[in-house]
């Protein structure tokens, strides 16, 4: 049994033509609520949420995908990108799936919060306010910078290296 918190996400992505190889444009989302609203560097993410001991983690990156998104998770192959551990203890596993997806089309999920904090009053957020095709670089700057590793296992696989395909639950 666990005992620290556990994510599962799902980084859609699409290769595209680079100068001397394929290379990939990923959607990530911007976190929603009022600590993250004005920043950019290093405030978006794959789109991912926790999960309990009960449910399997590719269940959970489906699951976290269609809330976050209001938009089903597209078909294809499961590609595995491991997991990492973020600063504050969070172990997050990703799997990366070829798609494609409109983000005029999202319809992010909600949480709510206690803001201003102290005032007794709960509001409604949206849990990514934003969603955004970007390029590696682009990519690389907006990542919580625990993730960016996910997206350089992305582009060795597409680059025909180490990841591998794996089938959803």
């Amino acid at each position: 049994m666990s005992t620290g918190k556990r994510s599962a996400g799902l980084l859609l992505f699409r290769v595209v033509d680079a100068e001397n190889a394929p290379d990939v444009e990923v959607l990530l989302g911007h976190m929603g609520g009022p600590f993250w609203a004005g920043r950019e560097a290093a405030a978006w993410s794959v789109p991912k949420g926790e999960y309990t001991d009960g449910e399997e983690p590719e269940a959970a990156a489906r699951r976290e995908f269609t809330e976050e998104l209001g938009l089903p998770v597209p078909e294809g192959g499961w590609v595995a990108l491991g997991e990492i551990r973020q600063a504050g203890g969070k172990t997050v596993t990703v799997w990366a799936v070829e798609g494609e997806v409109d983000p005029a089309l999202a319809v992010p999920g909600t949480f709510t919060m206690e803001w201003p904090r102290g005032s007794g009053v709960q509001r409604e957020f949206p849990e990514m306010d934003r969603f955004a095709w970007c390029t590696p670089a682009e990519a690389a700057e907006r990542l919580v910078v625990a993730q960016r590793v996910f997206l350089d296992r992305l582009r060795r696989h597409v680059r025909g290296g180490d990841a591998h395909p794996a089938s959803p639950a």
